[in-house]
């Protein structure tokens, strides 16, 4: 059992989870492997390095590939659907593979040299070499969905590429975001929709869709997954400042050193106190700063205090917790096996109660 977070009520039961992870990672990671296997040398090899496969030097590493909870989302999607979890795998390997290919994007895009505490791709293969890979990622997702050449497998295809159309434009608006004084609570929640929501909403439909789901039952689940992804935000824009940099393997104060619009600042900033005002006077001043590099850790702290005086950090739990209700409630829309709802509820509860 994992206590319950003091920002989240909620106690979960981590040993039925982690055997849901494990099942996902366990039925996904042969196919993952077989399809990474298709690229042209060396981007096979740098693949394998994103993935935790080997390491820098090429060595076979157990290293640190995700928590699979997309793969594990759509095996249990498929059982929604009352096919056997088997029939999700494809297409859990192809959120995967979308998934990893947004992640050696952002971390390019980022700046971000550390990634589940080791270098980035970038970082020790070069920037062209995250672009190819992260665009061979996105081929193969497509290409191993279309190969089944099933009716299934063309709706698949078509929420996915949808997903991955939403999840860039995502990206997008966090980018342009960085370089704005004020952004909406409303705008920063449509990004963080596209961003993440779209991706996990598909991993939870693309299953059931592949064992003969109608589109009301896949759209259904979309919407649990949608929500999901929003809670599942809302807790990493909260690890983003507040994390511990042994759990989340990225620097202290990650989302301010990257100036990043997430929710919690968006929120401390349209309180509009004055620990509200002082913080929007001083992220003005860093836009235009041209030594904030070279900050201290102290001025970081600074700001993730005013964040929390100003109301950013509860307001944010607050918005986790209420996202996940909305996902919850949305199961309730889908006749399905009462096991697979329970356990699609563990996994909801696992995304958002996680260490802060």
């Amino acid at each position: 059992m994992t206590p319950a977070n003091p920002a989240f009520d909620t106690v979960v039961d981590t040993a039925d989870v982690t055997v849901l992870l494990e099942r996902g990672r366990a039925l996904s990671a042969p196919v993952l492997r077989a399809a990474v296997d298709r690229l042209a040398p060396p981007m096979d090899t740098v693949a394998a390095y994103h993935f935790g496969w080997i390491d820098a030097q090429g060595r076979p590493s157990d290293g640190d590939g995700g928590k699979a909870v997309r793969p594990a989302l759509a095996l249990l999607s498929a059982e929604a659907a009352g096919a056997a979890a088997e029939a999700g795998i494809p297409g859990a390997v192809a959120v995967e593979l979308v998934h990893n290919f947004s992640l050696l994007h952002d971390d390019l895009m980022d700046g971000d040299e550390q990634r589940r505490h080791r270098d980035t791709v970038w970082k020790v293969h070069g920037p062209a070499q995250a672009i190819l890979v992260g665009d061979a990622l996105f081929a193969l997702a497509n290409e191993i969905l279309l190969e089944l050449g099933t009716v299934e497998a063309g709706r698949a295809a078509r929420r996915l590429t949808t997903a991955t159309r939403k999840l860039i434009d995502g990206q997008a608006q966090d980018i342009s975001y960085e370089h704005r004084e004020r952004v909406t609570v409303e705008e920063c929640l449509e990004m963080e929709g596209n961003k993440t929501g779209a991706l996990l909403a598909c991993a939870v439909s693309i299953g059931a869709v592949l064992g003969g789901a109608d589109d009301r039952t896949a759209d259904t689940l979309e919407a649990y997954g949608y929500h999901l992804g929003l809670a599942f935000q809302a807790v990493d824009d909260l690890l983003g400042i507040w994390g511990d940099p042994e759990s989340t393997g990225k620097q202290t104060w990650s989302d301010l050193r990257q100036r990043k619009k997430s929710l919690p600042v968006v929120a401390a900033l349209a309180e509009g106190g004055a620990a509200s005002e002082r913080l929007g006077e001083l992220l003005a001043a860093d836009a235009k700063s041209t030594d904030f590099d070279s900050f201290s850790e102290e001025e970081f702290a600074a700001r993730a205090a005013l964040i929390e005086e100003a109301g950013g950090r509860e307001w944010t739990a607050q918005e986790a917790r209420r996202q996940h209700a909305v996902a919850i409630e949305a199961l309730h829309g889908v006749d399905m096996p009462e096991t697979v709802r329970a356990q699609l509820t563990a996994l909801a509860d696992f995304v958002v109660v996680r260490k802060r």
